[in-house]
């Protein structure tokens, strides 16, 4: 038994010593899928991330950002849906080269504000809007050096974000590019 809790905390001391914790912040391009008359929104993110390497050229990367997402509407009646969610990307990633990685996951995002503006006014909309909104991301990375690095990913809405929609499902769409910085390289 001794040799077991032994063997475990060295495996949890070198895991805990081998992970990368770091900050990403950046520029969100959204939109919405099936939403008639609107143009891309821009927004920002920012976040934190650990990247847990799983073998030489393989780590995974859990995150927790502020996501900015949403949409415009141009015509009569300008205006803009704004949707804040605190999103929670699990990404795979891939070192292709030492500097260079692709990256592939699930996004789950728990809103946390959803407004609409218009000419002079605004209302709340989070009635309208689910709590909840999955994605699957996919993006690349570049590390100039061992701290400092960037990032695009697009990540695709699986989910319907609208409460009781009898319509084609509106879907969030997010092109993010950024900047990273790990700590302690």
């Amino acid at each position: 038994m001794k040799k077991l809790i032994f063997t475990a905390a060295i495996a949890i001391f070198g895991l805990s010593n081998a992970q990368t914790f770091g900050l990403k912040a950046g520029a969100n391009v959204s939109s919405v899928s099936n939403s008639d008359d609107s143009k891309a929104k821009f927004g920002f993110y920012a976040g934190a991330f650990v990247n847990v390497p799983l073998a030489e050229s393989f780590s995974l990367q859990p995150e927790v950002l502020y996501n900015g997402k949403g949409v415009k509407y141009d015509g009569p009646g300008d205006g803009s849906t704004n949707l804040d969610y605190i999103s929670v990307p699990v990404m795979f990633q891939y070192k292709a080269t030492p500097q260079f990685y692709l990256e592939a996951g699930p996004e789950f995002s728990f809103l946390i504000s959803a407004k609409d503006k218009w000419d002079g006014g605004s209302e709340d909309a989070k009635d309208f809007i689910n709590g909840f909104d999955l994605g699957i991301g996919l993006g690349a990375g570049y590390d100039f050096t061992p701290n400092f690095g960037a990032n695009i990913r697009y990540v695709a809405g699986v989910t319907d974000i609208a409460k009781e929609n009898e319509d084609d499902a509106l879907r969030n769409g997010v092109f993010q590019f950024g900047l990273t910085y790990k700590f302690g390289k």
